[in-house]
């Protein structure tokens, strides 16, 4: 990815703080949280505050040089954006996060710009649901009460 560039038509300096942020959310190989990538930061440059961390992120997800993504306990992950497409599904009783591949919600995106003439520009969802593990286990809140075990 040329960040570089990215950075540069959208009006914005190139700056090693701005490097170093993109580089700690890149060291985390994933998702990473907000706390982990300051923890990173303060090991490369002590003088670096949360806030000015914050703000960058914003604008990196802004220029889709990071995406983030809300978890299940309200927390936001970012991550380095993949060339591939990629989707989670989390499943709200146990926390469990499943990866699938653009393919599954092609579909859906492609009916959403045609019915609603909407250019979706996103390469990040996440869906919440109960994954079948416990859909089957009878302690599930979220399992029907009449449902057949």
């Amino acid at each position: 990815m040329d960040y570089e560039g990215i950075m540069h038509a959208a009006g914005h300096r190139v700056t090693p703080q701005r490097v170093m942020i993109l580089d700690a959310v890149c060291d985390g190989g994933g998702h990473t949280t907000l706390k982990q990538v300051y923890a990173r930061l303060r090991t490369m440059d002590p003088s670096i505050d949360r806030s000015s961390l914050y703000r960058t992120l914003k604008v990196f997800v802004r220029l889709g040089l990071v995406v983030s993504a809300e978890t299940l306990t309200g927390e936001t992950v970012f991550e380095i954006p993949r060339r591939q497409p990629h989707h989670h599904l989390i499943c709200r009783t146990c926390g469990n996060e499943q990866e699938i591949g653009h393919e599954a919600i092609k579909g859906m995106v492609m009916q959403v710009s045609r019915e609603y003439r909407f250019k979706v520009d996103m390469d990040h969802l996440v869906l919440y649901g109960v994954c079948e593990m416990c859909q089957n286990d009878d302690r599930s809140p979220d399992r029907p009460k009449d449902a057949a075990v």
